[in-house]
């Protein structure tokens, strides 16, 4: 009896780790040697156990060669990790275009997703800038800075049982060409009079987690996301595993 016990336990356990994944998540990331290398090492180390836990996969790319309408239609979220808005193909954009206003997945942007404007030779993407409302990058801190985030929406799922405030510490702050409150629901701010050590480079209103609720998409957009520190910031993972639960609609 004791050994018949031990072998249904087995199969058991070999048909829970069979069974198919309930979604696909898509991660884009370049490749190295990047300044957040380790900071993509990282996610993906902390994605994997998630979905691991909660039985759904994620697939990688490293560029956007391979998006299009029917690519994108295989997963119910795209996470940019530190992918920026440019050296998209044509066809990936018009895609990812219609993958937002469609509704047909969910997407998070994380840090350098904002990277927008003109680099490398390639012109800034209009329809990027009008997503995260209407904004641009400007400039960083690029001695990083240790600063304090305010949460503004506490009742949203993607902040839900987080603290008022919680603190970031040496990250490489972006500032926008303004504020983009009056296009986009705000979730986040940081608190530029934090900032350890001080710095000129500020924007006054300073937006670093949002939504755009004028799509169909469960988006959200956050800011951090260049050091592998993070992923031992309780309140960053809350937030990060809040967002997949939240844009992927595994929330009803």
């Amino acid at each position: 009896m004791k050994y018949l016990l031990i072998a249904l336990l087995m199969i058991g356990s070999i048909n829970s780790h069979a069974l198919p994944p309930k979604f696909r998540v898509l991660a884009i990331a370049e490749t190295g040697p990047t300044p957040h290398d380790r900071f993509v090492a990282a996610a993906k180390v902390w994605l994997a156990q998630l979905a691991e836990e909660n039985n759904f996969a994620v697939d990688y790319i490293t560029n956007t060669d391979p998006i299009n309408d029917a690519f994108l239609a295989r997963y119910r979220l795209f996470i940019q990790l530190n992918y920026p808005p440019y050296r998209w193909t044509p066809a990936a954009k018009k895609a990812f275009e219609r993958y937002i206003a469609r509704g047909t997945g969910g997407w998070i942007g994380l840090h350098h997703a904002m990277l927008l404007g003109d680099f490398d030779g390639y012109p800034m993407w209009p329809w990027w800038s009008h997503f995260m409302g209407d904004i641009r990058y400007t400039s960083y801190i690029a001695q990083f800075a240790t600063a304090t985030v305010k949460v503004e929406d506490q009742k949203h799922p993607a902040t839900k049982g987080l603290p008022p405030s919680f603190a970031v510490q040496q990250e490489e702050w972006y500032t926008w060409s303004r504020s983009n409150r009056a296009n986009v629901h705000v979730l986040a701010s940081v608190d530029e009079s934090t900032y350890e050590p001080r710095s000129m480079i500020t924007m006054g209103d300073h937006p670093v987690v949002w939504t755009n609720e004028h799509v169909k998409a469960r988006n959200i957009y956050i800011f951090m996301g260049h050091h592998p520190e993070l992923f031992q910031n309780q309140d960053f993972t809350r937030l990060f595993r809040n967002s997949i639960v939240w844009a992927a609609g595994l929330d009803g």
